[in-house]
């Protein structure tokens, strides 16, 4: 008892008395050090930000490469250029490959995102084999450009890098990120000749879609009264809009990570962060700006006017731009983590186009999406773990996406196993599938609504309005009064901007801070990890963070609330025009009597051919036939076909695309008829025929033995392929 009542006297703490205030100490002395080095790596970043500002062409390639086509020398000059991105050491390309051209987005950030690391989509693609070609910008626009200059230059390198791959078997597969998406579907759609696969990472096209409660960045137009915010801004840019507020839009999505996450995590691992924290902000500091015209035109036609989708756009020389003009297969790969860009607003386009799948088909239309669980926007781009999972996927099984039959797929991937059937014919460690699915699967991601439609066409109109009052009322003046000075000091002062110039060696508070930061390196001292104030800390910052988020969802539903009150308004939309609610709130492309005339054409020619062909078709419609029993096209099947015409190599890809396009339609016109003609397309060789029939149940039990319907297929296919007693006699024949 005694003891017991000793062990509670304050003398019996005495002993812990000195630890506590030894980790206390240590504490402090490793929390100030990694002040100092925190302070050290934000000089470094604004060194390394003047250091890009000074390039003529700043970028953050992580390869080597060399200029091309220079976009200032085109008749119509763009501050873009082409570049031939060169392998790095030990990587060889093969020029009969087709290349691969990667456009970065010009939406704040500098160029170079497509191949910031190693493990990137042009790291990928040239370890695949392929030539790469890369799409950027310098920091200034030439002044008057506009964003049909900048389709037509674009057109003009993909022009370019096909001239220089006169033998490569496909046209070029285009990459184009974020932003550069959109760009890249309406050269596309214009000039539909050029293109081979295109891949659009995180590209928004479906500007008013999304889910009520997620994507409040879709309210800011409306909140704000429309475009006209975007003429003042580039008006007090003395002509120039600034690349830095497009950044600070981006920024605000998450305020826990702009002003407490991303610098919590230097100042915490201050020994081991440095270097990384400085490779991402050369890119994310590295703002470009861009013309009035460019970004007037990109507000207005896209993100509040949402016409791309629906083929409202007109060129100046009368083209109308309709996606469903594009012959090349789109590949729409997003992801349900992207705050920027989520799937509603990837995949949205595609429901505004089509009724239904008959409608994708008779555009001869390929379309793939795959769908991210939790990767965040910039991640798609940047993320190693991606470009080592789907890119590569994509990468390796692009000649297949390109051979697929019109439609709509997903890309499943699976992990490859120990298992798995035909091991050699997987490239990586995952099994891609392109499975099909229905328009009504994109319309359960999308979740369209007549009233959020009726919303934004609110928007638009209002927009429209106020847009004009400004350049009416208002723009004279302050066009007036702008000044390059007043610009550059706006720009000093830009949230996204000031921070570079606070810790530069231009702050002469700064200028001790380089040489502080050495003697701390020399005398470094880091606390234990088992330091109790080390928890605290974790603490306070997971507090930061709950209440930064806190304040995000109370900000983020208050602007959603605000503007479904103020533009479900019934009144505001009689007075801006809108129709009764029983009619659509915009346009929507329907079938034009040339397209349904195009179409009657087309399908009385694949009527007229459906027993035309030899061995080859036959072959190719039994595989197409027995393949649309199944689950999807699986990636193993393609490599064993592929392998078998490298042995034969009669027919190039293009016209193996062909072909297969052929016998798909047949199939799908007049099924019994198309397989009723197999025989009569078939030689009299018994031996022959056995040889193809075996390489077809090769191709088709590729990823395992068949079973279902499947199996039932194959087995009506071997039917036909049988030679029949007249067929015999007449071979016996002299």
């Amino acid at each position: 008892m005694t003891d017991s009542i000793q062990s509670l006297s304050p003398l019996s703490n005495q002993p812990l008395m000195p630890a506590l205030t030894r980790q206390t100490m240590d504490y402090w002395i490793d929390g100030w050090q990694r002040t100092v080095l925190f302070w050290d790596v934000l000089r470094q970043r604004s060194d390394e930000y003047y250091q890009q500002r000074a390039k003529a062409v700043p970028n953050v390639l992580s390869f080597d490469a060399e200029l091309v086509l220079d976009g200032r020398t085109l008749e119509r000059p763009v501050n873009y250029g082409l570049v031939r991105v060169k392998p790095p050491e030990g990587v060889i390309t093969d020029p009969q490959k087709r290349p691969f051209v990667v456009i970065d987005p010009r939406a704040g950030h500098g160029p170079g995102i497509g191949g910031f690391k190693a493990d990137s989509e042009l790291g990928v693609a040239m370890r695949a084999g392929h030539p790469c070609y890369f799409v950027g910008f310098s920091p200034d626009p030439v002044p008057g450009q506009t964003i049909e200059d900048i389709m037509r230059a674009e057109a003009t390198f993909i022009e370019k890098v096909i001239a220089l791959h006169p033998e490569a078997e496909g046209k070029p597969c285009v990459i184009g990120n974020c932003q550069a998406g959109w760009a890249v579907m309406m050269v596309a759609a214009t000039r539909p000749e050029l293109f081979g696969p295109i891949i659009i990472p995180g590209a928004p096209l479906s500007y008013w879609a999304g889910i009520e409660g997620k994507n409040p960045m879709r309210y800011q137009g409306g909140l704000l009264g429309g475009s006209w915010l975007t003429a003042l801004t580039s008006d007090i840019g003395a002509g120039k809009f600034d690349g830095a507020y497009l950044v600070e839009n981006f920024e605000n999505l998450n305020p826990a990570n702009t002003l407490w996450t991303k610098n919590y995590s230097v100042w915490s691992e201050a020994d081991t962060e440095g270097p990384r924290f400085l490779e991402f902000e050369k890119w994310w500091g590295g703002h470009v700006n861009l013309n009035p015209e460019e970004m007037q035109w990109i507000v207005d036609q896209l993100f509040i006017g949402n016409r791309l989708a629906t083929a409202e756009i007109v060129t100046s020389d009368g083209v109308r731009i309709d996606l469903r003009n594009i012959r090349s297969p789109i590949l729409c790969f997003c992801s349900k983590g992207d705050n920027i860009t989520p799937p509603q607003q990837a995949l949205g386009w595609i429901i505004d186009l089509y009724e239904k799948e008959d409608d994708l088909r008779a555009c001869e239309q390929t379309i793939i999406y795959a769908i991210h669980e939790n990767i965040g926007h910039l991640g798609i781009f940047v993320s190693g773990g991606i470009a080592r999972k789907e890119h590569q996927e994509f990468t390796s099984n692009i000649d297949l996406i390109d051979v697929l039959p019109p439609g709509l797929y997903e890309a499943v991937m699976t992990p490859k196993t120990a298992e798995a059937a035909n091991p050699d014919f997987i490239s990586g460690d995952w099994i891609v599938r392109f499975e099909p699915r229905t328009l009504d699967d994109i319309r359960a991601i999308v979740q369209p609504s007549p009233e959020n439609e009726r919303r934004f066409a609110t928007v638009r109109r209002i927009s429209e309005m106020n847009l004009g009052l400004y350049r009416t009322l208002f723009q004279p003046f302050v066009q007036a009064f702008a000044s390059t000075q007043g610009a550059e000091w706006l720009h000093k002062l830009n949230p996204s901007e000031l921070p570079y110039e606070l810790f530069s060696d231009r702050n002469p508070l700064m200028r001790q801070i380089a040489e502080l930061a050495d003697q701390v390196r020399e005398q470094r001292q880091t606390t234990s990890s088992d330091n109790p104030l080390l928890q605290v800390q974790a603490m306070i910052s997971e507090g930061i963070i709950a209440a930064l988020d806190g304040w995000r969802d109370l900000r983020d539903h208050s602007m959603e609330q605000i503007f479904l009150a103020i533009y479900s308004s019934p009144l505001l939309q009689a007075l801006v025009g809108m129709r009764a609610s029983d009619e659509p709130p915009r346009r929507r492309p329907g079938m034009e009597p040339e397209q349904i005339e195009f179409i009657k054409t087309r399908i009385a020619e694949l009527k007229a051919r459906v027993a035309e062909g030899g061995l080859t078709e036959a072959a190719i419609r039994s595989l197409v036939y027995i393949g649309m029993a199944g689950a999807g096209v699986d990636e193993r099947a393609f490599e064993m076909l592929r392998h078998m015409r490298a042995k034969h190599a009669e027919l190039s890809l293009e016209e193996f695309k062909q072909i297969l396009r052929e016998q798909f339609f047949a199939l799908l016109l007049d099924r019994d008829e198309a397989l009723a003609a197999i025989p009569k397309m078939l030689p009299t060789d018994a031996a022959l025929r056995t040889e193809i029939l075996g390489k077809i149940r090769q191709i088709v039990s590729a990823a395992g033995e068949l079973d279902g319907e499947q199996a039932e297929r194959l087995a009506q296919i071997e039917k036909l392929f049988e030679v029949t007693e007249p067929a015999k006699q007449e071979s016996e024949q002299p």
